[in-house]
């Protein structure tokens, strides 16, 4: 039996490194938990704001308050650096809280990988803006 990998794998060149960052961007678009998660290691390690997560169904589970309390949620993330199995990645998004009020989050987050391409861990640091709506970018 093969072992399951997820490319683009390490070490990263800059071609990998985009394509590994717009996957990112797609999933985590799609609001979709579960197709976000298969991106993560089955112990991943995450710091999100103070928030710390392990494990991919962690990842689900805290996806899904997410996304209940973050409707029409819409990311940006752009390659800011890498090496070898390591990223650095900055990143807006768009969202409104249950009671119309809207953000725009931006942050830094630093990704490692397991040489299969599946994400180790994941810090993010992020502060959130208050805008109107006709403030909205994404």
């Amino acid at each position: 039996m093969s072992q399951v990998v997820r490319f683009p794998v390490p070490p990263f060149n800059f071609e990998s490194a985009s394509e590994k960052v717009r996957l990112a961007e797609e999933a985590w678009n799609s609001r979709d938990p579960k197709r976000v998660s298969e991106a993560y290691s089955e112990d991943t390690e995450w710091r999100n704001r103070t928030e710390f997560i392990h494990g991919r169904d962690a990842v689900q589970a805290f996806l899904q308050r997410k996304w209940q309390k973050e409707r029409n949620y819409k990311l940006k993330k752009e390659l800011w650096g890498f090496r070898e199995n390591r990223m650095a990645v900055r990143f807006e998004y768009e969202y409104c809280d249950p009671t119309g009020q809207w953000y725009r989050a931006y942050g830094n987050e630093l990704w490692e990988f397991d040489s299969q391409g599946f994400m180790t861990k994941r810090y993010a640091s992020i502060n959130d803006l208050r805008i109107e709506e006709s403030q909205r970018k994404l």
